[in-house]
């Protein structure tokens, strides 16, 4: 069911237990080889923001599901075989059953805040999030390799998002090691509300044995992400002219680095402080209202 805006209550306020499904943010992203199977080899420094989607959790006479938010129009919300939360909440409880662990009816509001298809992961992060509010809400629990297993089933984005931490991601997404020392960004995301088909993205790379991120010799962290790339900007910029110029609007304010992020079509711009990416979201929302900009900042040890 899709809840109207006008209501007096913000259902994802409501009494409840809560997740926040984060942005995605690949920092980095390289396209370093292809398996036999057609998947994709790729090597990325992933971090993740403080801002997202929520979701809510209830116990309930019977299942159900609910939606509000911005982009809430962008998704079907009874789909169970298109509709990441409502896949990841049955998959979760056949594995929950399987073990004999009761998962009784719940509902789930989702709000919607993150733009749909743009590359921030937003489907893979209400998985995620998904499966952690749900082993919180049953009070169950589950073994690490087989939860990580049962996320990957999902998507190879979801079990990254499952950390919500820095990263560095190998492989089709199943490889990760945690970046200890990874400092927290601010940023300005920004998103030209145009799809982005991924299929075609991937189609017209030139390259996919691209060289892989190297060991980092610069002491410091956003020296080396400019030395790095995302393999994807460059078909996704042949494809939709509009992420062109969503990355100069970012520069010309004054990005310390700005880059596409997933395969897009969103971009973000790494500033020096919270008040400038608020002050920089603010500016840009008036000069494309049609446009989403969202200032946030990335998880870390501390902001520089």
């Amino acid at each position: 069911m899709l809840l109207t805006p006008d209501e007096k209550t913000r259902p994802a306020d409501m009494a409840g237990l809560f997740e926040l499904a984060p942005a995605k943010i690949n920092l980095a992203l390289h396209v370093v080889g292809r398996r036999p199977d057609g998947y994709h080899l790729l090597e990325s420094i992933v971090s993740f923001a403080e801002h997202g989607d929520r979701l809510r959790f209830a116990a309930a006479e019977q299942d159900a599901f609910t939606l509000s938010g911005r982009f809430a129009g962008s998704l079907q919300s009874d789909d169970a075989s298109s509709n990441l939360v409502l896949r990841a909440r049955d998959a979760l409880r056949s594995a929950l059953q399987q073990a004999g662990i009761v998962a009784p009816p719940v509902a789930i509001h989702l709000e919607k805040n993150l733009p749909v298809a743009s590359g921030l992961g937003g489907g893979s992060a209400d998985a995620a999030a998904t499966l952690r509010g749900l082993l919180r809400l049953w009070q169950a629990d589950i073994p690490p390799a087989d939860l990580d297993r049962l996320a990957l089933s999902l998507g190879a984005d979801v079990p990254m998002c499952l950390r919500q931490e820095p990263l560095m991601v190998r492989g089709i997404g199943e490889d990760m090691t945690r970046i200890s020392d990874f400092p927290a960004l601010a940023l300005v995301l920004g998103n030209p509300m145009v799809p982005v088909s991924t299929p075609e993205i991937f189609r017209r790379l030139k390259r996919r044995d691209n060289p892989p991120i190297g060991q980092r010799t610069e002491t410091d962290w956003l020296g080396f992400l400019a030395t790095l790339r995302n393999d994807l900007e460059p078909p996704a910029r042949s494809l939709v002219a509009r992420i062109g110029e969503l990355s100069d609007l970012l520069s010309a304010e004054g990005a310390l680095l700005t880059r596409m992020t997933g395969s897009g079509a969103s971009c973000f711009g790494v500033f020096a402080s919270m008040g400038d990416a608020n002050r920089v979201a603010d500016r840009l929302r008036h000069v494309r209202p049609d446009w989403y900009f969202q200032a946030t900042r990335t998880a870390g040890s501390e902001l520089k």
